[in-house]
């Protein structure tokens, strides 16, 4: 039973922690809502960050959550620009940076994560650029234009899903780009090399030249600006800037000082929570991408460091905190625009959880949808410039049941007709 006087906080100000509070009044919630966010900017959604708002199509006001008067008109009360520096579990207190002390009956931890930082000589030059935040994407969206205008040098540190989005963006910009990944193809450890070469033969028909099989070493620069940068294979790379995109790591300071129950570096990281987003503190809760939830379709605990998550993690937090039965099962999801390329990808397949990549479509085209499955069940679904199969795709994926590779492979066969089921060998 949810009392009117009861004060819930919520820590962080992205997508995850304005869509619970949206969902606590929403719900009925009639106590206080505090929203804490260290950014001094509403909250924002992160996608359009490496895609539509980098790339100057979208304007910057596009990537906010809600209005700014809204917060306001909810009666969500907005800490922002404050960094939390600590939470008395026994005391039920949260402790601001300017010396606020914040009660809470329920609190939403909702720091998402923060890039993984090159760690070489030479990566503290003001040419060396991390794309996390959205003063990170102002700065950078003018550091592409410019070298567009100058006929400069982006080199890209990691050919993950923001290195190649930025990418795009740079070469949108007319900039050069150089990509250098240790990983022989592409989103090796996402999609695999099976489909990893799509994007490399996409990226080098605009003009991307890559050097996969390499790690940078070293940025070389001279007052301040950076000049060059080296890789392990002691080549020396022509650079005007350089973007880190070598993945992000849960920003879990504050749930660990305050001695929650925490994921191993080794299996991903994260707030530990079970399926109804709930820590090791039962007044505790944690969403998006600092949570690493038991999900129970999948029968593994997960992070997802994705837009989807966020967009229903904090609902969905928000609703067990006010008390109710849930159960956070959603299907992993993620979307990229790169040039003409659209892509949806659903479910969750590591490297070595499958033993059969299924394909239905004409890859040379980049039409098409590619399934990963083991023991003929279906662990993840991509489409590729092939729109409105993403619920048919997860229904495959939910379903846990043996189908047919030829029928799904077959363009003729439509994907909520693939076969279920035991099926003869």
């Amino acid at each position: 039973m949810v009392d009117a006087d009861e004060t819930f906080v919520i820590v962080g100000g992205g997508l995850a922690g304005a869509k619970a509070a949206e969902t606590l009044r929403s719900e009925g919630f009639a106590g206080r809502v505090i929203l804490v966010g260290d950014e001094r900017d509403h909250p924002y959604e992160r996608p359009p960050l490496s895609k539509g708002y980098l790339t100057g199509k979208e304007p910057r006001d596009s990537v906010f959550v809600h209005e700014p008067a809204w917060y306001a008109q909810a009666d969500i009360e907005l800490h922002l620009g404050q960094p939390v520096t600590g939470i008395d579990r026994a005391g039920k207190t949260v402790h601001l940076g300017d010396g606020t002390t914040l009660n809470y009956d329920k609190l939403l931890l909702a720091t998402g994560a923060e890039p993984r930082r090159l760690n070489v000589p030479g990566s503290d030059l003001a040419g060396v650029h991390h794309l996390r935040r959205l003063s990170h994407a102002d700065r950078l969206q003018g550091v592409l234009a410019a070298l567009g205008r100058d006929n400069g040098h982006l080199l890209i540190a990691g050919a993950g899903w923001i290195g190649l989005e930025a990418a795009a963006a740079a070469r949108g910009y007319g900039a050069e780009v150089t990509v250098v990944e240790p990983e022989p193809t592409p989103l090796h450890q996402v999609i695999g090399p099976e489909l990893g070469q799509v994007f490399a033969d996409l990226h080098t028909e605009h003009g991307v030249r890559f050097r996969f099989g390499t790690r940078l070493t070293e940025v070389v620069g001279q007052d301040g600006m950076v000049l060059a940068a080296r890789t392990d294979d002691g080549e020396e790379q022509p650079a005007h800037a350089v973007l880190g995109a070598i993945g992000a790591v849960p920003r879990t300071t504050l749930a660990e000082t305050a001695g929650l129950a925490l994921v191993d570096r080794a299996h991903g990281g994260g707030i530990a929570v079970d399926a109804s987003l709930r820590t090791s503190d039962p007044d505790i809760f944690a969403a998006g991408d600092v949570a690493a939830a038991h999900h129970p379709l999948l029968g593994t605990r997960l992070r997802v460091e994705h837009w989807a998550n966020a967009l229903n993690g904090g609902p969905a937090a928000a609703r067990a905190m006010l008390g109710q039965d849930v159960s956070y099962d959603r299907v992993p999801y993620f979307f990229t625009d790169q040039y003409d390329l659209g892509m949806e990808y659903s479910g969750w397949a590591p490297p070595g959880s499958y033993d059969q990549v299924v394909l239905r479509g004409d890859v040379a085209k980049r039409q098409f949808v590619a399934f990963w499955l083991k023991e003929r069940r279906v662990l993840a679904g991509m489409n590729v410039n092939v729109w409105d199969v993403t619920e048919p795709i997860q229904d495959l994926i939910r379903s846990r049941e043996p189908v047919d590779p030829e029928a799904l492979a077959d363009p003729g066969t439509p994907l909520g007709a693939v076969p279920h089921g035991p099926q003869e060998v």
